[in-house]
């Protein structure tokens, strides 16, 4: 007998985040405890926590799960543990070793589909080279599944989310789209050509992080997930700078430009946009459908002094005086 995981889940990937406004709110009384050795907590509004273990070296530690957002259930894995090792790159470090998380609903989905979601997490793991430690399982009434990674990384290479400077340049690593896609196959919308780019894509991992980590042109980095590039980059400006972004330039999923033609795209979409809409300008048609595109294991945005000329990023736009971004 074959399951299909979406039928049992209300959302899936990133686009099951609470939205950016709400978080905020959720978040806006919550302090840590100081720590000297605490060099990035969620105050910063960062990828991942960083502790300095000494004077050159410091420990990140990430963690990130979601609902389903394919069927197959080795895939699922597979998406899972790269997006939740992506923030350990986003931060400059280099992941050590993960921990899991299942939550299962043991009475409806067999437990060897749950032997294949952590094959397909393996799977990424062995690729990133680090091995999954342990972990823990619940019961639960949907299939959810992720990580919690450990990295480390020089202190003079950690890279953090908003700290860009005004003329530096943009560039993103991975196309836009993946929450288009993911979300047409619900929709039984999705080729399987485009099902396949939606893998290979989002099971991808963001090592360029680590070389991006150890160049001092490189002001800032996150990766781009549930909020959408425009919602990232909003975090990155920090309410201090604007950008200015060339539509053409960003590179988008075909099939998913396609998909935002017929007007299916994910719920949390309009959360983004509603998020972004006040300070941006020039968002006149459809293009705030991946713009603002929720994306599961999406790519790095980089913010750097100097032209960067690695094959991967894709340059996309500058930083620039106040405090709105411009798309063209």
């Amino acid at each position: 007998m074959s399951y299909n995981l979406l039928e049992f889940s209300r959302g899936g990937g990133c686009g099951c985040k609470i939205d950016p406004i709400k978080l905020h709110a959720i978040l806006a009384d919550h302090k840590t405890t100081d720590a000297q050795s605490l060099l990035v907590d969620f105050l910063d509004k960062d990828d991942a926590a960083i502790i300095e273990i000494n004077n050159e070296t410091c420990l990140i530690q990430t963690v990130d799960f979601f609902l389903p957002l394919v069927n197959n259930a080795f895939d699922f894995g597979r998406i899972a543990a790269a997006n939740a090792i992506s923030d350990v790159y986003a931060m400059g470090g280099k992941p050590i070793m993960a921990l899991s998380m299942l939550g299962w609903p043991q009475d409806v989905l067999p437990l060897e589909l749950a032997k294949d979601v952590l094959k397909g997490a393996e799977s990424i793991c062995k690729e990133a080279g680090i091995s999954i430690s342990g972990g823990h399982s619940i019961e639960t009434k949907e299939p959810l599944f992720g990580l919690s990674v450990s990295g480390v990384v020089e202190k003079q290479n950690i890279k953090r989310k908003n700290t860009c400077q005004l003329g530096d340049y943009l560039y993103i690593s991975k196309p836009l789209g993946l929450g288009l896609l993911s979300n047409a196959i619900k929709h039984n919308l999705l080729s399987e050509e485009g099902y396949q780019v939606l893998i290979e894509t989002a099971c991808r991992l963001n090592t360029v992080g680590v070389e991006l980590g150890k160049l001092k042109s490189v002001n800032a980095m996150t990766d781009v997930t549930g909020f959408g590039l425009l919602g990232h980059l909003t975090e990155m400006l920090g309410g201090k700078f604007g950008a200015e972004l060339n539509l053409e330039s960003i590179p988008v999923i075909q099939e998913a430009k396609g998909l935002a033609e017929k007007m299916v795209y994910p719920n949390i979409t309009t959360s983004n946009y509603n998020y972004v809409k006040d300070h941006c300008d020039g968002l006149n048609g459809l293009e705030f459908l991946w713009l603002c595109d929720p994306q599961t294991s999406g790519g790095l945005l980089v913010s750097s002094s100097e032209v960067l000329n690695i094959e991967t990023l894709h340059p996309i736009g500058r930083v620039v005086d106040g405090k709105r971004i411009k798309i063209s």
